[in-house]
């Protein structure tokens, strides 16, 4: 496991009809989906909605291999279901429709610490 994580930013449009049925998932995540997610070295995960319908992710990895423990969460059964359920409140941002969530590219981090 790194000890120093990688930093991810990523995007995307809530669907404003279902905007409710978004924050009710969220505000009870199923277990096996975070456990699947701990499992594959993300942590600090947070997903915040701008005003209007504009969500924005960070979360953090941990470990050595990212393309290979994204491919198990895809795997995953239960996270699969989860997507079932998330994915029609959402709407990609991404123009080459490659992506779900759009990946942001980091400009500026300020590392802990660094208080003066």
């Amino acid at each position: 496991m790194n000890a120093i994580p990688k930093r991810f930013g990523q995007i995307i449009r809530v669907k404003p009809e279902k905007l409710d049925d978004y924050i009710v998932l969220h505000k009870n995540p199923w277990p096996c989906v975070l456990e699947r997610l701990d499992k594959s070295n993300i942590g600090n995960y947070s997903i915040f909605l701008a005003p209007g319908d504009l969500l924005f992710a960070y979360f953090e990895y941990f470990g050595q291999d990212l393309d290979a423990d994204l491919r198990l969460i895809a795997e995953d059964p239960c996270t699969q279901k989860w997507w079932y359920e998330t994915d029609p409140c959402q709407q990609s941002m991404d123009p080459d429709g490659k992506q779900q969530w759009l990946d942001l590219k980091e400009v500026f981090h300020m590392p802990a610490g660094n208080r003066g």
